[in-house]
């Protein structure tokens, strides 16, 4: 049997679990999952915040990607009914971010489908964000533009991008049998790249994918090659037109216990509720809050509809978070 509370006292002690002993953390039994989820709450209030940490997306450029990752609804390779539209024009991204700063979001951020973004889009859409950078100061811009290389973050973080995205998606072990055109590899290259350019990391990934409790273990032990500061936890739900449209869907247990091993592996990362909440009840967001989840994407995400803003800042507060304007630091 794991000793969880040998575990929880190492992390409280300033100490760092191995990936041996994180992916053991995949091998529990039923029994002692509640014992894990008081661990994981304990970690998250001794490390964590009291302030949410807010941030909203927008799909900047939609569908047509040549890449054949199995959940997603861009892929062109795929019959999805989504929009598709190469460049957001520039009042609709400013319209979004003036509205997301006004309800309190304290991040924003744009994503492109397809490999990468370059070219004319890319310099256009650092007009936006050098736009957006003197009109909301007080708001951490984020980008998520695929596999770009130095000179790309470069150009992004001249802009005002501080923060940058690319989740791992899976375990090392299970992500060539969801996408044979990138490595998870490529990825990490892609990151180290932003990184060296001075930006901070967000990267989690899907659960629901048809991955074992022991790969979750196995992947958030993976994601401390990154050392992402946030971690956005989508949960899969199942797209029509996708090959994954007729997965299982999770239990409520195994959410929460991959929340939990989460936050024993990243004691001071903030855990981001992301897609795939709609299938989630009250109950088990409100588990997920207390037991490591620290964060939350906002409003509508990329290809699903995402929670509204208002019921959100109703839950977390409920949670026992506060809840602040990006632009000023009232709490609101």
């Amino acid at each position: 049997m794991i000793d969880i509370q040998a575990l929880k006292v190492k992390i409280l002690n300033g100490g760092n679990l191995t990936d041996t002993e994180v992916i053991s953390l995949g091998e529990i039994s039923p029994e002692q999952e509640p014992e894990l989820w008081d661990a994981a709450a304990e970690i998250t209030k001794a490390f964590g915040s009291d302030i949410f940490d807010s941030c909203s997306i927008i799909n900047a450029r939609s569908g047509k990607c040549p890449e054949d990752c199995k959940w997603c609804a861009q892929a062109s390779r795929h019959h999805t009914e989504i929009a598709l539209y190469p460049l957001v024009d520039h009042d609709t991204c400013i319209e979004l971010a003036d509205y997301n700063c006004e309800q309190g979001i304290g991040r924003f951020s744009m994503v492109t489908s397809g490999r990468k973004i370059s070219g004319k889009s890319l310099e256009t859409l650092c007009g936006y964000y050098r736009e957006l950078s003197s009109r909301h100061p007080g708001m951490g811009l984020c980008a998520s533009m695929g596999l770009l290389e130095k000179e790309d973050f470069e150009k992004l973080f001249e802009a005002g991008v501080k923060r940058y995205h690319c989740n791992l998606e899976t375990a090392p072990s299970y992500f060539p049998t969801l996408c044979s055109t990138h490595t998870i590899e490529d990825k990490i290259k892609s990151i180290k790249a932003a990184q060296e350019t001075g930006m901070e990391i967000c990267s989690g990934g899907i659960i629901g994918m048809g991955e074992t409790m022991a790969q979750r273990a196995e992947f958030a032990a993976a994601l401390r090659r990154v050392n992402p500061v946030s971690i956005p936890i989508n949960v899969l739900q199942p797209i029509p037109g996708t090959p994954l449209e007729d997965s299982p869907l999770l239990t409520d247990n195994e959410i929460l216990n991959t929340v939990a091993i989460f936050r024993m592996a990243h004691p001071k990362a903030v855990l981001r509720f992301a897609g795939g909440r709609a299938r989630m009840t009250k109950e088990t967001q409100m588990k997920a809050l207390r037991i490591g989840i620290n964060g939350a994407i906002m409003g509508d995400l990329l290809t699903t509809i995402g929670a509204q803003i208002a019921d959100d800042k109703e839950m977390v507060k409920k949670a026992g978070y506060k809840f602040q304007s990006a632009s000023h630091g009232d709490e609101i």
